[in-house]
C-alpha cells in the first residue's frame, strides 16, 4: 500500500506545479510572438487561410501545428476567452513532459517528484508554460518520444512522433537528428521505424510548405535572415560570441556583456553530468541525448545570431538535469546539499523571474496592448494598413491589416529589402501608403527628404510613453514596474491625404 502511494507522487507533483505556476498567470506576461501565431489561427477561424492579412497565404508563424491547436482552442471557447484554457493547457503539457523526463533519469518516486516541482519552476519552463509560445507542446511530444518510443520501444510512436515533432518546429531537425546518433552508437544498430518517422517528418513539414504556401521553409526563417544577416570577420565572430552567451546560455538575461552565474553553472553542470556518466546505466543513454542536444542548439543557434531568448528555453532546461540528479542522489548530506541548491540558485531564480514577469508583463499587457485597444476604437474600418514592429499585440488588438517592418507577416515588404535595405522603410511607405505608422523614432526628425515627406503626408495622431504606464495601486508592483521598465515608446502617425 505504501509503495502504490509513493508512486503517485510523481502525479501529485505534476499538479502541484502546474498549480503553483497558475499564479504567474496573473502577471500576463505573454511574448508578443504567441500573438502572432493567434492571428494567424483567427485568420484561419475567419477566412479559411493560414495567413495573417485576410486570404493572403503566408506562414507568418514559426510553428503549424501550434496554429492548428490555437485555432481549436479558439474554436471551442472562443476569440475572447481561449487565451487562459490554452496557457494552462501548455502548462500541463510541460509538467507532464518533465514526469516522462524522470520516468528515464531516476528510481526514486519521491526523487521524481522534487526534480518536476524544481524543474517546474526554474525560468525557462515558467516561460515555456505562461507566454504563450509553442515550447508546451514541443517538449512534451520530445518527452513522449523518448520515453514510449526509445523506452518503451513503441514502435508506431518512433515514426509518428518525428512528424508531430517536425511540424511543430523545423529546427527540431537537431533535437531528432541528436537522439538518432546517440542511438545507434549506444545500441550498435538503427531503428528503422524512427529512420522512416524522420524522413517522413521532413518531407511532411517541407510538401506542406511548398504545396500550400509555394515555399521550402518557413517565411519567418526567410525573413529575419533577409533582413538581419551579416558578414562578419573571425574576430567579430568571437566577440559576438561573447557578448551574447552569458544570456542566452544561462536562465538570467541580465543587461551588460558578461553573465558570471552562467560560467559558473555551465562548469557545475558539466561536472555533474561526468560525475554521473562514469559508470554505464541505462539512463546515462537518454543523458547522453538530451545533454549533447542542449550543448548543440545553443552553439548552432548562438553562432547563428539568433537572439531570441525562447529558442534556448529547452536546451537550458536540459542541461540543468544532471545537476537536480546530481543533488537528489547523494547518499550523504543529501538535504544539505538540495537545501543549498535551493536556497543559493532554485529560489534567487524563482524570484528573478517573477520580478521580470510582473515588469515585462506591466509592459506588454497593461502598455502595448493599449496601443492595439486604442486603434481598435479609433479605426473602424479593419482593412486599413499599419506599418510597425513588432506584429504581436498591436495589430492583435487593433484588428489593422499589418505590414512588419521584418517582413514577418507580410512578403511585399521584403521585394524592398532586396531592392534598398538601408531605404526600404521609407520607400514602403511611398509605395504603400499605410494608413497608420507606428514608430520608435520622431518621423519628423532625421533625413531631411524623409523627414519633409512625413510631415507633408502624415501627422502625429498619439505618444505612447513607457513611463506613463510604471503607476499601480499597489506600492510592491510599482517598485517592481520602475526596477525593471519594460517597452518601448512610440510613436503613431496617421495619413492625412
Amino acid at each position: 500500500m505504501a509503495e502504490t502511494k509513493n508512486s503517485r507522487f510523481p502525479i501529485y507533483a505534476v499538479i502541484i506545479t502546474v498549480i503553483f505556476k497558475l499564479l504567474f498567470l496573473l502577471t500576463h506576461y505573454i511574448q508578443e510572438d504567441a500573438f502572432i501565431t493567434w492571428r494567424v489561427a483567427q485568420n484561419l477561424l475567419d477566412y479559411g487561410v493560414i495567413g495573417f492579412n485576410g486570404d493572403t497565404k503566408i506562414s507568418a508563424s514559426t510553428t503549424h501545428l501550434y496554429v492548428f491547436v490555437s485555432y481549436i482552442f479558439n474554436l471551442i471557447f472562443g476569440k475572447e476567452n481561449f487565451i487562459e484554457p490554452l496557457l494552462i493547457f501548455n502548462s500541463i503539457l510541460f509538467t507532464v513532459g518533465t514526469l516522462f523526463l524522470s520516468h528515464l533519469v531516476l528510481r526514486n518516486p519521491w526523487h521524481k517528484a522534487v526534480f518536476i516541482f524544481l524543474m517546474g519552476i526554474l525560468p525557462p519552463a515558467v516561460k515555456i508554460s505562461i507566454l504563450g509560445m509553442e515550447y508546451g507542446i514541443l517538449f512534451f511530444l520530445e518527452m513522449v518520444l523518448l520515453y514510449y518510443g526509445f523506452h518503451k520501444g513503441k514502435r508506431w510512436v518512433l515514426t509518428l512522433l518525428p512528424v508531430l515533432i517536425m511540424f511543430t518546429r523545423i529546427d527540431t531537425v537537431i533535437f531528432l537528428g541528436i537522439v538518432f546518433v546517440v542511438d545507434v552508437l549506444w545500441n550498435r544498430k538503427i531503428r528503422w521505424n524512427y529512420v522512416f518517422g524522420g524522413i517522413l517528418g521532413v518531407l511532411s513539414t517541407v510538401a506542406f510548405n511548398w504545396f500550400y504556401f509555394g515555399e521550402l521553409v518557413n517565411n519567418t526563417i526567410t525573413a529575419k535572415k533577409l533582413l538581419y544577416e551579416q558578414t562578419f570577420t573571425f574576430e567579430q565572430h568571437i566577440s559576438y560570441f561573447l557578448v551574447s552567451f552569458g544570456n542566452f546560455w544561462g536562465m538570467m538575461k541580465l543587461p551588460g556583456n558578461f553573465n558570471p552565474v552562467t560560467i559558473i553553472v555551465l562548469i557545475f553542470e558539466l561536472l555533474c553530468f561526468i560525475y554521473l556518466i562514469r559508470k554505464r546505466e541505462k539512463r546515462n543513454y537518454f543523458l547522453w541525448m538530451i545533454f549533447i542536444f542542449g550543448w548543440t542548439k545553443q552553439i548552432i543557434f548562438i553562432s547563428q545570431k539568433s537572439l531570441f531568448d525562447w529558442y534556448y528555453w529547452v536546451p537550458q532546461l536540459l542541461l540543468f538535469v544532471p545537476v537536480l540528479i546530481f543533488v537528489l542522489e547523494q547518499k550523504q548530506k543529501r538535504n544539505l546539499w538540495l537545501s543549498l541548491l535551493i536556497v543559493f540558485y532554485i529560489l534567487p531564480m524563482l524570484a528573478f523571474q517573477a520580478v521580470h514577469s510582473i515588469a515585462t508583463g506591466n509592459g506588454e499587457w497593461n502598455y502595448r496592448r493599449t496601443i492595439g485597444l486604442f486603434l481598435n476604437t479609433y479605426e473602424k474600418d479593419k482593412n486599413q494598413w499599419i506599418l510597425l514592429e513588432p506584429a504581436g499585440y498591436v495589430p492583435y488588438f487593433s484588428g489593422l491589416k499589418t505590414i512588419d517592418e521584418v517582413g514577418l507577416v507580410d512578403k511585399k515588404i521584403q521585394e524592398e529589402i532586396v531592392k534598398d535595405k538601408t531605404h526600404y522603410w521609407i520607400n514602403t511607405v511611398k509605395t504603400r501608403k499605410p494608413k497608420y505608422l507606428l514608430s520608435y523614432k520622431n518621423l519628423y526628425e532625421g533625413d531631411h527628404a524623409d523627414s519633409l515627406y512625413y510631415q507633408t503626408h502624415y501627422k502625429l495622431l498619439k505618444e505612447f510613453r513607457v513611463k506613463d504606464h510604471l503607476q499601480s495601486d499597489y506600492k510592491i508592483l510599482e517598485k517592481i514596474y520602475h526596477l525593471k521598465p519594460s517597452g518601448t515608446d512610440y510613436n503613431l502617425y496617421i495619413r492625412v491625404d
